[in-house]
């Protein structure tokens, strides 16, 4: 691993059958960084991160991930990473403290030290009078904000987040915002962010590559990227990169 490089691919690929749904994707994220990585439905999104996160072989290729390689280290690319999908499952029999005492003996945490840790992020994500209630009675938004804990609960060097906010009011948006944006800052953990929401990419990461048809079409920073498509918001840059530019005046044209 180059120094200081958390994620490096060269030449990734995958194939599904005749589909492609990942080609030849070079790219390197730093150490600490916040990295996002957007792109329609169907671009490859989740694909390259099941390959990065040890779930996934690729076809052809070849990367590293915290200096493991993807191809014969998977398992320990698994222990020092964090991987949040965008449809994860919860036990929902078990209370809040149960599920990350669960999580946290999968990957060999337990006595006083986990559970300090969980109560501080429990706390921090504003659910410490919520924590011995079943996670059936949780709303979607307190069950996101679990999930996001047990991700982070074993202090992985670099965290996947798929669609983090996808479930979650504007109020616990901001406060994931926040998280990342603290443990990004003060512990060198590395975020690599597949999201939608191109207001929460503009706002948190300094890297943003746009991914269409499996192909790696744009990376830079957002003001970058902006300025290369002449736009002044991420969205409409976005758009125009992959054809989904909206004609606004033919859309209120039943009005004339």
């Amino acid at each position: 691993m180059s120094d200081g490089i958390q994620i490096q691919t060269q030449s990734l690929s995958k194939n599904f059958g005749s589909v492609v749904a990942l080609k030849n994707l070079d790219l390197a994220v730093r150490k600490g960084s916040i990295f996002g990585y957007l792109g329609p439905n169907g671009a490859g999104k989740t694909t390259t991160v099941r390959i990065l996160s040890g779930l996934l072989k690729p076809t052809s290729g070849n990367a590293t991930v915290c200096g493991y390689d993807v191809h014969t280290e998977r398992n320990a690319i698994k222990r020092v990473t964090g991987l949040l999908p965008e449809s994860p499952g919860l036990y929902s029999k078990l209370s809040a403290v149960e599920f990350l005492e669960f999580i946290g003996a999968l990957n060999n945490l337990s006595g006083e030290s986990l559970h300090k840790r969980i109560d501080s992020l429990l706390g921090i994500l504003g659910l410490e009078g919520r924590q011995n209630d079943l996670l059936e009675s949780y709303s979607s938004g307190m069950k996101q904000k679990v999930l996001v804990a047990s991700t982070v609960l074993h202090e992985p060097e670099l965290v996947f987040l798929d669609e983090p906010t996808s479930r979650l009011d504007p109020a616990a948006s901001v406060l994931v915002r926040e998280i990342i944006l603290a443990m990004a800052k003060e512990t060198d953990t590395t975020f690599f962010i597949c999201t939608h929401m191109t207001d929460f990419a503009e706002d948190v990461c300094e890297v943003i590559g746009i991914l269409n048809q499996g192909i790696l079409t744009t990376l830079g920073s957002p003001n970058e990227i902006m300025e290369q498509t002449g736009t002044t918001e991420l969205e409409d840059a976005y758009l125009k990169i992959v054809g989904g530019e909206i004609d606004r005046d033919t859309l209120l044209s039943w009005r004339q």
